[in-house]
């Protein structure tokens, strides 16, 4: 078996070959399914990341001056505890993302490049899906609209989803762990370097990690609002406690999900009375 299959395999996932079909073949049927679609890890990882964000942005508002709850001491010393949690826990999830093939899930328009036939048209989709998913939550569910897009095990997020998460870990993640890390060795490194005037450079990187803290600020009240529109107010929330949400499976991964992962099959309904 190889690597790629058996990271598959640990996602619950059958071969990429096998899943989707070809540029001009007909589109295999689908099922709606009530899957596990989050693994056990998948989740301690999500729930980790949210609470020592949360520490971060609280102990960072203590150390900025806007807040005075707790003293200045204290703050420091849970926001850099805090930190290097959050960098140790990144740094063996882009590991764990890696090995097992889950890090596609975050790539903007690979999915879309793999299946059609040129760079241009896949694009064009993209971009297309793009606006008809920021209509719908800027219009379209007010008025009661379906979801543009269908959610699948092999993609479980949408494209302004993966947008989204590729610029917290591309952009704004190392722009905080780089600026963060400057700060927290500045004492060391102001003798080290021959520079002209090392307080300059302080002053960059402080204001490279503000504007880290203000990004991922944003990131958080647009992550914890979108969380709120499934179903329910609650729906997307719980399916990330239990991992169980709807899904879009072909035959195949149906299949192959019976054969190897019966327990992650809840429940299982025909494309047509799904509708």
């Amino acid at each position: 078996m190889s690597t790629e299959t058996h990271g598959m395999m640990a996602q619950g996932m059958a071969p990429q070959e096998a899943a989707e079909p070809e540029a001009g073949q007909e589109e295999p049927p689908r099922y709606l399914a009530r899957v596990q679609v989050y693994t056990l890890y998948e989740r301690f990882w999500h729930w980790t990341q949210a609470l020592l964000i949360l520490l971060l942005l609280f102990t960072g508002f203590h150390l900025h001056g806007s807040l005075a709850w707790l003293p200045f001491g204290t703050a420091y010393q849970w926001h850099v505890a805090a930190a290097l949690a959050l960098m140790a826990l990144w740094v063996f999830t882009i590991f764990w993302q890696f090995s097992t093939g889950n890090w596609r899930q975050f790539v903007p328009l690979l999915d879309e490049v793999h299946h059609a036939p040129t760079f241009r048209q896949a694009l064009h989709g993209w971009l297309l899906m793009l606006l008809r998913i920021a209509r719908y939550y800027a219009w379209g569910i007010l008025r009661g609209e379906q979801h543009p897009y269908k959610k699948r095990l092999r993609r479980k997020n949408n494209p302004l989803q993966a947008l989204a998460y590729f610029g917290l870990m591309a952009f704004i993640g190392p722009l905080l762990w780089l600026s963060g890390l400057a700060l927290l060795s500045w004492d060391f490194w102001r003798h080290a370097a021959s520079l002209a005037s090392t307080e300059g450079w302080r002053t960059l990187a402080a204001n490279a990690h503000m504007l880290g803290a203000w990004l991922m600020l944003l990131f958080v009240i647009g992550h914890a609002y979108l969380a709120t529109l499934g179903k329910t107010p609650l729906y997307l929330i719980r399916g990330m406690i239990t991992g169980v949400e709807h899904v879009w499976l072909t035959e195949t991964e149906l299949r192959f999900l019976r054969q190897w992962y019966p327990q992650r099959v809840l429940d299982v309904r025909d494309k047509e009375t799904a509708a």
